[in-house]
């Protein structure tokens, strides 16, 4: 507990025919009227070393015991000639509130008695409960220990300025009144700490707006009054443990709702944090994020590491939160992994990891306004799905931190396959900032990461999400990486629709060229490309059926559908048609099967049936067909939709 430069409490005067005389009534109107802000009011003067629950308590007993024994006379403040500030009433109780919070943060002298706002209050008391105000975000966190660092005096001054409105003359004044020796001094020291005064008015500091937890439930079975407020507990909440005769509650054996979790407490100290050894992927059976090091620049920055935490378990209104698709955005169980802390561009950036998400925490270089956190689900993860996480975005550019076992990266354009690759500089795991894939308009580039370790190179794709998605191609349940000149060419025409994958929680991407059509006129063959988006959640996959044409830079998106088996490794068949017209100006319906096709027929607007994987037959303009086609094994498919 800091010490309080505040001058012992003078005798009171007895006034001037200049000062306004206060009788107890109207003291006791503006103490109710304006309750709220004067306990508001005292809970920010009070020393944080208190604690919140008797903080919160004493601000109560303190404003409840401000009134005035009799008539009695206060000084003039010219502050606001109307309101509350044109108010004797209210003058007198703000100044009884600020001078006793301050009082409350002497420290005791052995040889003296203590006075009565140093001591726990009498009244009001709330047996086995602790009260503390509701949580705000990370701004609210950050001034609350920017206040807790100042004096008392300069804590009052500066509360009196953002909640009272007060100019520093009248500041003066009112710490003046209070006993304050050296009042320029208060002053000086509130401007140390940036003026955000509007989050003053925060949940995080009413003492009017409270939560509710239990004590220390051993300690309380050890004493009789325990046993007599637990009785009295019973008889007021008896809904909650059920009344004599009926058992156990519906809850059962469990503890309370408001019970604290011993391990979620826990996942709140930054000195609790799991930190991995560098080495340890290498020895480690697992080549997963739980061997990942702790990396960055921050890594020991308490400070920052203790706001990520705070704002993972309860995230304000002004935090900007994102989750992927199936991905709880609860707080940590218990002390998260880190992964890295470090300064990325013009954030501060922290990533932690829980075993089934990865968490990133970002705020400003110079401010904790518009925090940021993402959430992204990745339990399963394997040494390639593990192989990097995004640190940042800015104008248009992407930073990966990339997994201790990577030893090269790279950036090149999926859209040409014959480029090359453009290598980025590796710095603590940390890669050189590359080139997103398209966002809006004309698809002209897509820039992927190429990563190479001990067991190979794969390719990745930014989806707009922490963890890249893994390219691959061919046969479902037996793909391989994308990394090939073969599989380079192969995903070319097809790079641009992965536009469709954004946000989904993508895990992986698998491009099969399951079938080649030759056309009708002689004008070449057309490949059959089926791309597939596995999620992380195991459900929500998309498939896309997609027609290239020789010649054409794109393929096009003949059928798409979701929540389908069809082209995964559980069930590779799959069977799409397209219309298309001819150079001669004709029109066909083509359809193509996968591999153990036996033959595919079209109603509907076109009848046409065909033995075997393929199907070509000439359509008028706009028809529309429903598509079956027939296994070796004797099963029946339909068109993918």
């Amino acid at each position: 507990m800091q010490s309080q430069d505040v001058a012992p409490r003078p005798a009171p005067a007895s006034g001037s025919a200049s000062d306004p005389v206060v009788d107890v009534e109207q003291a006791e109107a503006a103490l109710v009227e304006h309750y709220p802000r004067l306990v508001r009011l005292a809970y920010l003067v009070l020393p944080p070393g208190l604690g919140r629950n008797r903080r919160v308590l004493t601000a109560h007993a303190l404003t409840q015991r401000a009134l005035p024994r009799g008539r009695t006379a206060t000084p003039v403040i010219p502050a606001q000639p109307a309101g509350r500030e044109g108010d004797a009433g209210y003058t007198f109780v703000r100044l009884q509130v600020v001078r006793t919070a301050l009082e409350a943060g002497l420290p005791l002298k052995r040889r003296a008695w203590p006075k009565r706002s140093q001591l726990p209050p009498l009244l009001p008391q709330v047996w086995g409960l602790r009260l503390f105000p509701r949580s705000g975000g990370a701004d609210e966190l950050a001034l609350d220990q920017s206040l807790s660092a100042l004096s008392g005096p300069a804590r009052a001054a500066y509360v009196l300025r953002g909640l009272e409105k007060l100019p520093d003359g009248d500041v003066r004044q009112v710490l003046t009144a209070a006993s304050v020796v050296d009042v320029d001094a208060a002053l000086d020291e509130a401007d140390e700490v940036t003026a955000q005064y509007a989050l003053l008015d925060s949940p995080e500091f009413d003492p009017c707006s409270l939560q509710a937890r239990p004590t220390d439930l051993m300690r309380r079975r050890q004493h009789t009054k325990a046993a007599l407020a637990a009785a009295a507990a019973v008889a007021v909440c008896g809904a909650l443990l059920g009344m004599p005769g009926d058992g156990w509650g519906p809850d059962g054996a469990a503890a309370p709702a408001y019970a604290q979790n011993p391990a979620a407490q826990a996942a709140l100290d930054p000195a609790l944090l799991l930190r991995v050894p560098a080495a340890a992927w290498e020895s480690s059976a697992r080549t997963d994020f739980s061997v990942w090091p702790a990396r960055g620049d921050l890594t020991g920055d308490s400070s920052l590491l203790r706001r990520a935490l705070a704002v993972w378990a309860r995230p304000g209104e002004t935090v900007q939160v994102s989750a992927t698709p199936g991905t709880p955005s609860g707080g940590p169980s218990g002390p998260p992994q880190l992964l890295y802390a470090g300064t990325v561009d013009n954030a501060r950036v922290v990533i932690l990891y829980d075993g089934l998400r990865i968490v990133r925490y970002a705020e400003l270089r110079d401010s904790t306004k518009g925090a940021a956190l993402d959430f992204a689900r990745v339990d399963g993860a394997d040494r390639a799905g593990a192989s990097a996480v995004v640190l940042g975005r800015s104008d248009g550019n992407i930073r990966y931190l990339t997994a201790p076992w990577v030893t090269k990266a790279a950036e090149r354009d999926l859209l040409k396959p014959g480029s090359g690759a453009m290598d980025l500089t590796l710095s603590g795991g940390t890669a050189a900032p590359m080139a997103g894939p398209a966002q809006s308009g004309a698809c002209t580039s897509w820039n992927v990461l190429q990563l190479t370790d001990a067991s190979g190179t794969r390719l990745f794709t930014d989806l707009g999400e922490l963890v890249p998605a893994r390219l691959t191609t061919g046969r479902p349940g037996s793909v391989k990486d994308a990394s090939g000149a073969g599989a380079l060419r192969a995903w070319a025409p097809y790079a641009c629709s992965l536009g469709a994958m954004r946000s989904a929680g993508v895990n992986s991407v698998n491009a099969w060229a399951y079938a080649a059509q030759r056309l009708p006129d002689a004008t070449g063959t057309a490949n059959w490309v089926c791309t597939r988006a596995e999620t992380w959640q195991g459900g929500g996959e998309l498939v896309l059926a997609q027609f290239h044409t020789p010649g054409g830079m794109y393929g096009a998106v003949a059928a798409k559908a979701q929540n389908v088996p069809s082209c995964g490794a559980k069930d590779p068949q799959v069977l799409a048609g397209v219309l298309w017209k001819s150079a001669a100006g004709s029109w066909y319906l083509l359809a193509a099967g996968s591999r153990g096709t036996s033959s595919i027929s079209a109603t509907g607007g076109v009848r046409a049936t065909a033995n075997g994987p393929l199907l070509a037959a000439r359509v008028k303009q706009g028809a529309q067909a429903e598509l079956k086609g027939a296994l070796e094994d004797g099963r029946v498919v339909s068109g993918l939709r």
